[in-house]
């Protein structure tokens, strides 16, 4: 599913109106939906006492279509005006028409009516600013929307709908004004808004509803940043002919884990075997392999050489080098730690990597490593998938943490584009791009995933994915989502409270298989 920024989805209504789709047609349809969301929100309406608040725009005029379908199916609607309406406004006609009462805030003396309006308000609608506004709200609309969310927190019961996006929502980086309206659902129209999947935004827009107004996919083609689809999960997993062996399946080198965190060795060769690869060799220091020997049995090993306990000596590089072609991935960085041994060892596979190298993938200290060389990326094969986090993620592209987060996105496609790699910034919502401008989006934000050692686990996975030959985006598209997925089940199951990495392994291969399933039934 194709997500859209404001400017794009200006554009999108335009080339809509040159193809003979009227604006009346698209806005009805937005109304109507927006009227059913509500309905099947609050589990039933006839009856229900329903505020809409309508601002000057076209996201008003959705608010009177919707108030007008509300009152039709029996509820009891009452229409606040935040500005005036064209004379001819064909929908203010017709909710005058339904006998929907009308206040209007220039009319509205010390918010008076509004007061008794909210008072016994059930569902509150708010259609005031669409995508249109970024600016900051003061004057009428910020009384309103304070007033608003000082009701939601007086009785939570109270249901706050929101059209297209909350009012004082920012539509492409998910920025929040301070009286931005708090809403339950957000019924977004046409198509998603980037702002959706990033906090805090995200935070503000309660549970997201993307509703069909009737605006033709071919006007959307062109659109590179999607939302992460199951349908697209589905079509995107790994053929398993019955006819395989373990070789069909890829062969994963993971360069991962020191002596303090071994742990880290353990879920990242657990992430690649539990997402399918044929085999995952762990290469580690040597006298850490038999820790993991014990735990870790399906895989097989590579010991790296040490000058001393966990510290790696300088043959390791060549030693790694010399069984490159034996695999189709490489996956590096899951705590190997920051000893200058490591920081040289890594160095020197990365200089000394083949002409034809296979996929590489590297994670936590390896970024870590490679942020402070000069041009780093231009030492890196075409293909390689980079996964940071946003601590990394600042590191690599000198810049704060707080200047990234606040437009994730955009940070990550310009990134991807000028490093030219794919790119998984990792997080709520986690962003995936690559250099020719794709980006998608992971629909899924889990607290439970906020703890050690789930990234290694998402590290594992994109390597196992593309050790079975799926191209690195897909890889890393696909990991991003079982990864997701897999934290939603186990949430569903314990809880988001002391969900481990480790919960996520068994539950992988109940995703794909879900999905494979889904898939056979055509669903």
């Amino acid at each position: 599913m194709k997500i859209v920024t404001s400017d794009q989805m200006r554009a999108i209504d335009r080339r809509a109106a040159e193809a003979g789709i009227a604006t009346e047609l698209l806005m009805e349809n937005a109304g109507r939906a927006v009227a059913e969301e509500t309905r099947g929100f609050v589990d039933y309406i006839a009856g229900r006492i329903v505020l809409v608040l309508a601002g000057p725009g076209n996201n008003g005029g959705d608010a009177l279509v919707a108030a007008r379908y509300l009152h039709e199916w029996g509820a009891d609607v009452s229409l606040y005006l935040l500005g005036e309406r064209a004379p001819a406004d064909k929908n203010l006609a017709l909710a005058k028409q339904h006998g929907i009462p009308l206040t209007f805030l220039h009319k509205d003396t010390k918010f008076a009516k509004l007061k008794n309006l909210l008072a016994v308000a059930e569902v509150v609608i708010d259609g005031i600013l669409g995508t249109g506004r970024a600016r900051p709200i003061g004057g009428g609309f910020k009384e309103i929307l304070d007033r608003v969310n000082s009701e939601k927190q007086r009785r939570p019961q109270l249901h706050t709908l929101a059209i297209d996006i909350p009012t004082g929502m920012n539509a492409d980086t998910g920025a929040a004004d301070q009286s931005c309206l708090k809403a339950d659902l957000t019924v977004t129209l046409g198509l998603p808004k980037p702002g959706l999947y990033s906090f805090p935004g995200a935070g503000m827009a309660g549970k997201v509803v993307v509703a069909d107004i009737g605006i033709p996919e071919r006007l959307s083609r062109s659109i590179k940043t999607e939302l992460v689809t199951s349908v697209w999960a589905q079509s995107a997993l790994p053929p398993r002919p019955a006819s395989a062996n373990k070789g069909t399946f890829g062969r994963v080198l993971a360069v991962v884990g020191s002596e303090n965190y071994i742990g880290a060795a353990y879920l990242a060769c657990m992430g690649a075997a539990r997402v399918g690869a044929g085999v995952v060799t762990l290469s580690t220091a040597k006298s850490l392999q038999p820790i993991l020997a014990s735990k870790l049995t399906e895989a097989t090993y590579a010991p790296l050489p040490e000058t001393a306990k966990g510290i790696l000596s300088e043959k390791a590089a060549s030693a790694i080098l010399s069984i490159l072609p034996y695999y189709r991935v490489l996956l590096m960085g899951c705590g190997l730690g920051q000893h200058p041994n490591t920081r040289d060892f890594v160095r020197n596979v990365l200089s000394g990597l083949p002409q034809n190298p296979p996929v590489l993938i590297l994670d936590a200290d390896a970024l870590n490593i490679v942020s402070g060389i000069d041009g780093w990326w231009k030492q890196l094969p075409a293909g390689t998938v980079v996964t940071p986090h946003a601590g990394e993620m600042s590191r690599l592209m000198g810049v704060s943490i707080a200047r990234l987060q606040g437009n994730r996105l955009e940070m990550c496609r310009k990134a991807a584009a000028h490093w030219g790699k794919v790119v998984v910034l990792k997080g709520a919502f986690s962003v995936i791009a690559d250099p020719a401008g794709r980006v998608r989006i992971c629909d899924y934000a889990n607290a439970g995933l906020a703890s050690a050692g789930t990234g290694d686990v998402l590290a594992g996975a994109i390597a196992g994915l593309a050790g079975q030959g799926l191209p690195p985006f897909d890889a890393a598209v696909l990991g991003v989502y079982l990864h997701a997925a897999a934290g939603e089940l186990v949430k569903g199951e314990l809880g988001d409270a002391g969900m481990l990495a480790s919960d996520l392994l068994p539950v992988l291969p109940k995703v794909i298989k879900e999905l494979r399933e889904r898939s056979l039934r055509g669903a």
